[in-house]
C-alpha cells in the first residue's frame, strides 16, 4: 500500500544524475529608455537607425549642457519689454481717464472703460510674466547629461546617455575599434537621451536627436 508521502516523493523523483533546481528566471523586459547599439555588418545600429560606419567621421563624449544663462537673459528681455508695454497701455489708459473726468459727469463711462484698460492690461502681463519664468525655470533646473556623440560625415549626429560615464567612454573605443576593423561586431545597451526642449541645450553643431519631443530627424 502506497502511502501519501511516498506518493509525492515518486512524483518528484528526477532522472539519475539530475539536481532538483529552480527553472532559470525569466529575462526582465527592457525598460522603455533602454536601446541597442550594436555594430554588425559594417553598420553602426543605433535604435532603429543605422550609420554606415565608413561615413563616421567622430566619436566623442561631452556633458550636454542646457543654456541656463541664456534662458535667463531672456526671461529679463521679455520682462522688459512685457513692462515697457504695460506701462505704456496704463499711460494711455490714465489719459483717456483724466481726460474723460475732465470733461463732465456725463463722460463717467469713458473713465470707467480706461481704468478697466488698465486692469486689463496688469493681469495680462501679470500671468505672461509667469508663464515666462516658468519657462525659465525649467531650463535653469534641467539636468546636465553625459552623453556619447557619434557624428557623420553629414549633418546628424547620434547622441545616447548611460547612467554610468564610464560605460560610455568605453564605448568610444569599441566604436573605433570598429571602424579600424570593419569586420568587429558587438551589440551592447545604452539608454536614450531623451530631453523636452532640445532647442535649450548646447549642441554645438546641428543635432537629430532619438527620443523626446519637439525634436527633427532619426538619431539617438
Amino acid at each position: 500500500m502506497t502511502t501519501g508521502l511516498q506518493k509525492d516523493a515518486m512524483e518528484i523523483q528526477q532522472p539519475p544524475g539530475q539536481w532538483d533546481v529552480p527553472p532559470p528566471p525569466s529575462t526582465p523586459p527592457r525598460a522603455m529608455t533602454d536601446v541597442e547599439l550594436r555594430v554588425h555588418k559594417r553598420l553602426l545600429w543605433v535604435g532603429g537607425a543605422a550609420y554606415p560606419l565608413r561615413n563616421i567621421a567622430r566619436v566623442y563624449t561631452f556633458t550636454l549642457r542646457p543654456k541656463r544663462k541664456e534662458a535667463v537673459f531672456r526671461f529679463l528681455s521679455r520682462t522688459g519689454i512685457i513692462l515697457a508695454v504695460a506701462i505704456g497701455l496704463s499711460i494711455i489708459g490714465g489719459l483717456i481717464s483724466f481726460a474723460s473726468s475732465s470733461s463732465g459727469p456725463y463722460e463717467s463711462e469713458q473713465s470707467s472703460s480706461g481704468g478697466g484698460l488698465i486692469v486689463l492690461v496688469w493681469i495680462c502681463s501679470g500671468a505672461a510674466l509667469i508663464y515666462f519664468f516658468v519657462d525659465m525655470l525649467s531650463v535653469v533646473t534641467a539636468p546636465s547629461h553625459y552623453v556619447l556623440a557619434v557624428e557623420t560625415a553629414g549633418p546628424s549626429t547620434a547622441m545616447v546617455t548611460s547612467r554610468d560615464p564610464q560605460h560610455l567612454d568605453r564605448l568610444v573605443g569599441y566604436v573605433s575599434g570598429a571602424l579600424e576593423n570593419p569586420d568587429t561586431e558587438f551589440q551592447v545597451t545604452v539608454e536614450r537621451l531623451t530631453i523636452n526642449s532640445p532647442t535649450n541645450y548646447h549642441f554645438g553643431d546641428s543635432v537629430n536627436m532619438y527620443g523626446g519631443s519637439g525634436n527633427t530627424g532619426i538619431a539617438a
